[in-house]
């Protein structure tokens, strides 16, 4: 697990790369659709500042304590009246605000029992799914907008940390790889990692794997979206973004099968 300090620089690293890129929109770039089928770009960073928002001040009392996004509806409705250069005020006024708590928490109060997204928590467990989060919504946008991002780095590293750790999940539950088989994940960058899994009983992550029952290359940014469900895997099949080796069944499941996130 990350320390406190490098949670709260990828956060910090996850709100300078919104701040940059909502600057530099065009009223038009914020009616443009986002790789999220529900939200245009403007959607995107309304949603994202509105559980920032709703996070401040929040000082949670227990693993019972679920973040209050009950204040999102209400900021996602009083912004429909806000013009773009408004809205960008706000959401650097929201970023500077949870800036100033960050540096002012301390290991204690990341160790503070929360509710999450994931289930029962801490405050920090909490954060570093912020900065998946916000690390993948950077993308929804940059991407339909043709914008250039360094998809490399810690913040890309504790975002991919994210899928990774529920490899297990994946593999047994949405790909449904069968009993005795085995899979590695080739990310060839700008994250150069492999992944391992294998089902013996039930699906886990494992270290290594010397003879997988087949193995899935990928780059790095094409895996996280994905296991997003951000893009559709006959497109990336059809352009070579994902290829496999060995049981070929099982590789074409894999790439067709790696969402977890809804």
């Amino acid at each position: 697990m990350a320390t406190r300090a490098e949670t709260i620089s990828n956060l910090n690293h996850c709100f300078d790369e919104l701040e940059e890129l909502i600057g530099g929109l065009a009223e038009a770039d914020w009616k443009v659709q986002s790789l999220c089928p529900d939200w245009n770009i403007r959607g995107v960073v309304t949603h994202s500042a509105g559980i920032e928002n709703a996070l401040i001040g929040w000082n949670p009392t227990g693993s019972d304590d679920p973040p209050p996004f009950d204040k999102i509806p209400p900021f996602v409705a009083e912004s429909k009246g806000w013009s773009s250069d408004e809205l960008v005020a706000r959401v650097r006024s929201i970023l500077d605000r949870r800036r100033e708590e960050l540096a002012a928490a301390t290991d204690e109060s990341f160790a503070r029992p929360c509710g999450t997204p994931v289930g029962p928590g801490t405050y920090h467990r909490f954060m570093d799914i912020r900065v998946f989060d916000l690390w993948v919504h950077q993308r929804d946008m940059t991407y339909p907008l043709g914008r250039a991002t360094d998809d490399g780095g810690p913040a890309a590293e504790m975002s991919l940390d994210e899928v990774h750790n529920s490899i297990g999940f994946i593999v047994g539950k949405r790909v449904g790889l069968p009993d005795g088989h085995s899979i590695a994940f080739h990310l060839t960058g700008p994250l150069e990692r492999t992944i391992y899994a294998k089902v013996d009983g039930r699906a886990t992550k494992v270290d290594h794997l010397d003879d997988p029952t087949v193995t899935v290359t990928s780059d790095s940014t094409t895996f996280i979206q994905l296991a997003c469900g951000r893009i559709d895997p006959q497109a990336v099949i059809d352009e070579g973004r994902i290829s496999w080796t060995g049981d070929a069944l099982w590789g074409d499941k894999a790439a067709r099968g790696l969402r977890f996130t809804f």
